[in-house]
Parts: structure tokens; sequence; C-alpha cells
């Protein structure tokens, strides 16, 4: 193995993707070839309607391509179970949404430690695993309080705790500023670029903000469907 190959961490090749609505079809993924190297924050940028989820849920197995080859840490996921692509996506990726997508019955800790929960942890490892969570992104002293008492800044991080919870290899994260105000952003990201520096933590992010580009070591830009 090269040290380019051991150095990266996701390689897709001809990755397409077409969905069929009623008898037509619509390319939104055209043979996009490229390599994410391992500690990498990348950036997938381009306007709306050029793929730039689409591929983020082709790379975190929230979807599967129509064509084409997507390698991950050394496996080929196409060749993965739907129970074994579960287990791959516990142990390896995180998700971060634009929508914070945290229960709101919950408090913040047990929001945080839910997928540890989903590998078997017992009680006290996931207690023990989510408050060191919560500290990495500074929420240690809100753990006890629920979604309604938190600010959306607040319940964003909870819920990038709760993607890092397992220590994934990868960490995606679609629009996570989306729906926050420009001081709870430069806050987010500021997180990521820590994360990233500090823990060598790969990051994967859609974004459809200029100033991004700033705190990203480089930038994936698509059009149509293609890498540009």
């Amino acid at each position: 193995m090269t040290n380019m190959e051991q150095d990266t961490i996701i390689t897709t090749r001809n990755l397409s993707r077409t969905y069929t609505l009623g008898t037509m079809k619509v390319p939104a993924l055209n043979h996009v070839t490229l390599d994410i190297r391992r500690g990498e924050f990348a950036a997938i940028m381009g306007k709306s309607g050029s793929g730039k989820s689409t591929l983020l849920h082709q790379l975190g197995l929230l979807d599967t391509p129509t064509e084409g080859k997507i390698t991950i840490d050394g496996a080929e996921i196409s060749g993965l179970s739907e129970s074994e692509q579960t287990i791959f996506r516990l142990e390896k990726f995180g998700y971060v949404f634009q929508e914070y997508a945290i229960l709101p019955e919950l408090t913040a800790l047990e929001n945080v430690y839910l997928p540890a929960m989903a590998l078997g942890l017992s009680q006290d490892e996931c207690v023990t695993k989510g408050m060191d969570a919560l500290e990495m992104v500074g929420l240690a002293e809100r753990a006890d309080h629920r979604p309604k008492e938190m600010s959306g800044g607040e319940q964003q991080r909870v819920a990038i705790a709760r993607a890092l919870i397992n220590k994934p290899k990868i960490l995606f994260a679609d629009e996570p500023t989306a729906n926050l105000d420009s001081v709870s952003s430069r806050q987010i990201l500021e997180l990521f670029r820590k994360l990233n520096q500090d823990m060598g933590q790969t990051i994967l992010m859609v974004t459809h903000e200029l100033e991004d580009v700033d705190l990203v070591d480089r930038v994936i830009w698509l059009a149509d469907g293609e890498v540009v």
C-alpha cells in the first residue's frame, strides 16, 4: 500500500446517482471521482441543486449510488449488507445536520449517549462517554438541560457531541450552521476547526457560506453533479 493510499480515508470512483421521478431520470451526481485525506477538513460547495447533499449522503451510507465505487477506511462499502452498514455507520461515522435532530424529552446528556447505547455499551460507560463528549464541545454544565432550555447554537453543539461519542473516523456535516445566527455559526465552525486541529478529526461539510472557505483545508466545488 502506498503512502497516498494509507493517507486516504475516502475514495470514490465514477460515483453516480440518478433518481427516477415517474418516467423521468434525474441525474444528481455524474461520475464523481475524489479522494479525502485522513485528518482533512473539507467543504463541499456549489449552487443549490449541484449535488452537494446527495454526495454527502452517498459517502455517509444514507443513500445508495446508482453506479460507481466508494471505499472508506479501506472497506469497499458497496459490498456491505444492511446490518453491516448500520454497524459501520455507528462505529465509523458521526453526523451533524441542519436541523439538530435531538429529542425534546431527553436531556442533553441522554441525547448525546444514544449512539453509544446503540452499540451496546453499559449505562455507566454511556454516561462517562457522554460527559466526555459534552466536555469536548463546552457543554458539560448543561448536561441535565433539555433542548427547550438551550439556544440553537447549544442544541447544535449537543448534536456535535452526539456525533463524536463513538469517536468516529469521519464527521459528516450537512449545512450545520444554516439555522443559526452569525455568532453561533462562527462558534460552530471554530469548534469544527478545533476538533480537526487538536484531534485530527476528518470532517466533510456541505456549506453554501463563502466565508467558511477560510476555515477549511480544501473546497470541493460541485456543479450539475460534477466536480469542477
